[in-house]
């Protein structure tokens, strides 16, 4: 019974993680294209570093940009952070129903790291805490002062953690981990940085000071990281439903191309926003392209081949079934963690599998991501075999 309530616990936060990230990331971009779209004009307010006009919804907006800030603050101020701060709390909560509670099958694989529930909840708790003190010191350092530099550490940091997750997690909960711990420094950068900065700017303003400019950089610095790291985080929490993504051997690859990927598809429309023509806005889709094919290439799993005459027998294809594939998907799982065959998918007979046997091939053969963690330590020898008979039967 307490499995089927988490159930609902993982169906509720990940629908209110959705909704939270969609507040957050289309404010994020707003603001983007709104710093990227303002414009010089005549007779601007003193301290307007810019304007912008727009259309939406039948009215018309025009917003201008303070360097700083205004002379004297307006009566009403609105503030955008609670949308980041729900992301991160129900994405945490997602962790904690779907990764802790299930760690034997989604958390642990023991032929990469022996661990106990609690070494590896520990692992990823630290992890986490870890890599915002590690990314905020780096951008604190004086190569903070200089944006490409600076990006080239954060792009080493995020493969090294990428490395550093696939040695002693799952892969797929390795690379859901690399997202998890890019989207805490995402949410550190507005709970620690940003907001703070911003409230210090409020407080100068109400005793007549005059605000710090460093505090808006610093600001804006984190910001911009926000706006780059946006995309690849998001594919790998989509990653989570595509076994194809967190299969190969050396997840560090991947995880290096989905973030060159994501930054250069940003940057496209940061410099089509901002007004840029001609190559600078030409070379990103052809590039992006070129190593979306490159990932999809580098990631198809091996498989191991059979000599063409072998005989596939039933009762050998069902003792595989039986021993890998039933334990979960049964009318009645025996796997712990499991009241319901996930998906609805019951594989208990020969006629079940060939029912099910384009997600079979898909899940066991083609990505090898099933068994979860390979809990039951299906062999290669033993895909190929039920390989060959799916796609004989």
């Amino acid at each position: 019974m307490a499995d089927y309530w988490m159930e609902w616990a993982s169906l509720l936060l990940r629908w209110l993680h959705v909704i939270t990230a969609i507040a957050w990331i289309g404010s994020s971009f707003y603001f983007v294209w709104l710093d990227l779209s303002l414009r010089k004009a005549e007779r601007l307010p003193e301290g307007v570093h810019g304007e912008s006009w727009s259309v939406h919804g039948g009215g018309f907006y025009h917003v201008q940009k303070y360097l700083v800030a205004p002379e004297t603050m307006p009566k009403e101020l609105h503030w955008f952070k609670y949308e980041s701060y729900f992301t991160w709390v129900s994405g945490f909560s997602l962790l904690v129903v779907t990764y802790y509670w299930g760690a034997q099958a989604f958390l642990i694989d023991s032929s990469v790291a022996d661990l106990s529930v609690l070494q590896a909840v520990g692992l990823s708790l630290g992890s986490l805490a870890l890599g915002w003190v590690i990314y905020d010191g780096v951008c604190k350092t004086p190569a903070g002062k200089d944006l490409r530099l600076l990006g080239i550490l954060v792009y080493a940091v995020v493969v090294l953690a990428a490395y550093g997750y696939s040695e002693v997690f799952s892969s797929r909960a390795a690379l859901l981990h690399v997202g998890a711990m890019v989207a805490t420094w995402m949410t550190g950068n507005v709970f620690f940085i940003i907001i703070p900065n911003q409230k210090k700017v409020v407080a100068s303003l109400k005793q007549g000071e005059i605000p710090d400019p460093a505090l808006g950089q610093q600001a804006k610095q984190r910001s911009t990281h926000n706006n780059y790291l946006t995309l690849p985080v998001l594919f790998m929490m989509l990653s989570n439903h595509y076994p194809m993504t967190f299969v190969g051997d050396d997840l560090w690859i991947l995880v290096a191309l989905v973030v060159l990927i994501g930054a250069i598809i940003r940057d496209y429309f940061n410099a089509g926003h901002a007004g840029a023509t001609g190559l600078r806005v030409r070379w990103q889709w052809p590039v992006a392209s070129a190593l979306i094919v490159t990932l999809a290439v580098w990631a198809k799993p091996t498989t191991v081949a059979l000599d063409a005459s072998q005989m596939i027998k039933d009762s050998d294809v069902e003792i595989i079934v039986s021993t890998h594939c039933t334990v979960c998907h049964a009318a009645r799982p025996t796997m712990p963690g499991f009241s319901i065959p996930p998906k609805g998918v019951v594989l208990e007979t020969l006629a079940d599998v060939q029912k099910y046997k384009q997600q079979v091939y898909a899940q066991s053969i083609a990505s090898q991501a099933m068994p979860l963690g390979n809990m039951t330590q299906m062999t290669p020898g033993e895909r190929a075999i039920l390989g060959r008979w799916l796609e004989t039967h």
